[in-house]
């Protein structure tokens, strides 16, 4: 029977498996009334597949699932949506050509009169009701199409569409992926509001400071199996990570100051389209030296990618020059870029750095075809390629060492780590790293970081590109921010506060009285 003291949700023993993968292994896990329940754990640790069980996305090959303390089995999200609960993934189920009004009412719309006819007025007056409740400020733009607001507004139109449908518990999925420094802190600000009128709220991250900000409780899960969960006020960041990857992990990097060397790469009005031809970059200068670190931050989808993709060889240039050494190398292709000594760490490691469906040797090819030991121009030294990829595996502490498992089979962080050793590998004299750390565990993080800063010690260039501002600061020599295709300001990473870097991420120029307002 439901009670005040009755779990909003709870799930016992749930097991879940995919052919031979078993992606949550008799997990326990209860989310309290009016709480707010962290689930952290490394990149396929099962906390998505977990949440998508409660959510109806899955059926549970083993286990219960409780709301409000009734036996309940989902078969679809909307059964789960009927029982009170709603999930906000990290990409938006918006539609982007729709309004904002209609994308709240969308399936729930309110008819008038008895013809069918959408009751504009009343869904008007309920939205209106839940910002005032809320403190959202979203009642303003309802007539605005999503894709003309910005993605903390569109953020909290999927609260409020959740909020729309009755939701009692919700399910937020990297919540903070896309947003800037302002927003995180509104978002939080939104769920502490949700909580306080008692809705339960799961927050499903892998970033720790994240989760003893802004969570109540935190359960830990590795490799599918649930480790603890603990009380933010009884743990710490330390003890969490080694819940999660099993050994104590050190998240500071020590960045020694050092002289760069001279200029090594540097774009002039650099100017960039996208595959619609519409520029993504425009008319964007600098440079990076030897021995230096030049990152360049903002939330995604300001021109990062297309910038990243023109200085490998992957986009033609609408505009401008790169120069490499000294020398104009706008028209090599990615084969000539990669002899003339630039590595790539791309963003998507599945559709750029791999081939799933080949093992560690063949991948461990990519990039260096033409390249001696292991090609004389017409035949592949195949001996060459596997002492090749088994050096990776060793340096890189690749697990399990075995190079002739496909790539598929390794998780994330480890995927990662042999993308990274193989591009180090090269002897690059410029590492274009794009998201190097994206979706690996706290350990893989450590490690990458520590050889980011190690081909820094020895000469090596580095462009770095990253959504997550912790990463820019503990690694950056100089700091960039891109906004709409063009950088508002280059930084001091060890002086710039938070708040100017949000500002400066929404597309204005800090003065001291806006990042003062914007810091309390």
């Amino acid at each position: 029977m439901s009670g005040p003291n009755t779990p909003a949700v709870r799930l016992e023993g749930i097991t879940k498996r995919f052919g031979d993968i078993v992606a949550n292994d008799d997990v326990d896990f209860t989310l309290d009334r009016g709480t707010i329940h962290a689930l952290v754990g490394e990149n396929g640790a099962g906390k998505t597949t977990l949440m998508n069980v409660l959510y109806g996305l899955y059926r549970p090959d083993e286990g219960e699932i409780y709301v409000d303390g009734e036996p309940r089995t989902f078969d679809s999200p909307q059964e789960a949506i009927e029982a009170g609960l709603g999930m906000i993934h990290q990409h938006f189920m918006l539609v982007d050509t729709m309004t904002v009004l209609q994308n709240v009412v969308l399936g729930h719309e309110p008819t008038g009169g008895g013809l069918g006819f959408v009751d504009r007025s009343a869904a008007r007056e309920r939205i209106g009701a839940l910002c005032d409740a809320y403190g959202f400020a979203v009642d303003e733009r309802l007539d605005a199409r999503v894709e003309d607001i910005g993605v903390g507004l569109q953020q909290r139109v999927e609260i409020l569409k959740t909020l729309y449908r009755g939701a009692n518990v919700f399910v937020l999925d990297e919540p903070t992926a896309v947003l800037t420094p302002q927003e995180v802190e509104s978002l939080y600000r939104v769920m502490a509001e949700l909580t306080e009128e008692g809705h339960s709220i799961v927050f499903i991250t892998h970033k720790l400071e994240e989760a003893m900000t802004a969570a109540d409780v935190i359960t830990v899960l590795r490799d599918g199996r649930k480790i603890g969960t603990v009380s933010t006020d009884s743990t710490t960041q330390t003890e969490l990570a080694r819940m999660m990857v099993g050994r104590d992990v050190l998240f500071d990097v020590e960045r020694s100051p050092h002289d760069p060397g001279d200029v090594v790469l540097s774009a002039e009005t650099l100017r960039v389209d996208d595959d619609r031809g519409i520029e993504q970059v425009a008319g964007v200068d600098f440079s990076v030296r030897e021995g230096e670190v030049f990152g360049i931050a903002g939330v995604e989808g300001n021109g990062q990618s297309e910038l990243v993709e023109a200085v490998t060889g992957l986009r033609t240039l609408a505009g401008g020059r790169v120069e490499f050494e000294g020398r104009d190398i706008s028209p090599l292709s990615r084969r000539e870029r990669i002899e003339a000594g630039i590595a790539y760490i791309p963003e998507d490691r599945h559709e750029e750095g791999l081939v799933l469906a080949y093992d560690l040797v063949e991948n461990a090819l990519l990039g260096n075809q033409t390249l001696s030991p292991f090609s004389d121009g017409r035949l592949l030294n195949w001996p060459a390629v596997r002492e090749h990829a088994e050096a990776i595996v060793e340096k890189y502490d690749v697990q399990p060492p075995d190079v002739d498992t496909l790539a598929r089979s390794f998780s994330g962080g480890n995927q990662q780590k042999f993308i990274v050793g193989r591009e180090f590998e090269h002897d690059p004299t410029l590492v274009v790293a794009a998201h190097p750390t994206r979706g690996v565990d706290v350990g893989s993080i450590e490690f990458i970081h520590e050889q980011l800063l190690e081909m820094r010690a020895e000469g090596v260039s580095v462009l770095l590109v990253s959504s997550k501002l912790d990463e820019m600061r503990k690694l950056s020599d100089r700091l960039a921010v891109m906004y709409e295709g063009s950088f508002t300001d280059v930084v001091d990473p060890d002086t710039v506060t938070d708040a100017e870097l949000g500002l400066l991420m929404a597309g204005r120029r800090p003065d001291a009285a806006d990042a003062r307002s914007e810091s309390r």
